[in-house]
């Protein structure tokens, strides 16, 4: 006995593949509603936690010439391009936590720069990264001006 298959019909489609036509939801699905509070301590948290790292990234830039003594100091193979990338690294990562934009983005970001430098100084890193991770992978999706 051989299994016969039909193609799926998609209604979201025209008769071209290339148009596609909007797709409508039968029913309306909301995230419950937060309360002042749960919105107050998630800006705070988030204005905290951007904005240390922003202000790091702005510290690579800045104190440019120490920091890469100290990575020279530390044997790493590239340390002008390194602490340049980081800083870009934080100053992006920063912003995006600090404004709420592109999060997770922003997240990835400093998840990737605490990746790098974790091994160096572990036990205050270990906190940092996880929140970076978390806020990488949050689910929350920002909301959307009206």
């Amino acid at each position: 006995m051989a299994l016969k298959f039909r193609r799926a019909r998609r209604p979201y489609l025209t008769g071209r593949e290339h148009e596609v036509r909007p797709m409508t939801l039968d029913r309306h699905e909301t995230a419950p509603a937060s309360s002042t509070v749960e919105r107050v301590a998630s800006t705070v948290g988030r204005l905290v936690f951007g904005g240390y790292f922003l202000y790091s990234g702005i510290h690579h830039f800045t104190d440019r010439d120490r920091l890469i003594g100290d990575a020279k100091s530390k044997g790493v193979t590239w340390p002008e391009a390194a602490v340049l990338g980081s800083g870009a690294l934080l100053v992006l990562g920063g912003l995006s936590m600090l404004t709420g934009v592109k999060q997770k983005a922003g997240g990835s970001l400093v998840t990737t720069f605490l990746s790098g430098v974790t091994p160096a100084n572990f036990t205050r890193n270990l906190a940092v990264l996880g929140g970076a991770a978390f806020a990488a992978a949050s689910a929350r999706r920002p909301r959307t001006a009206a």
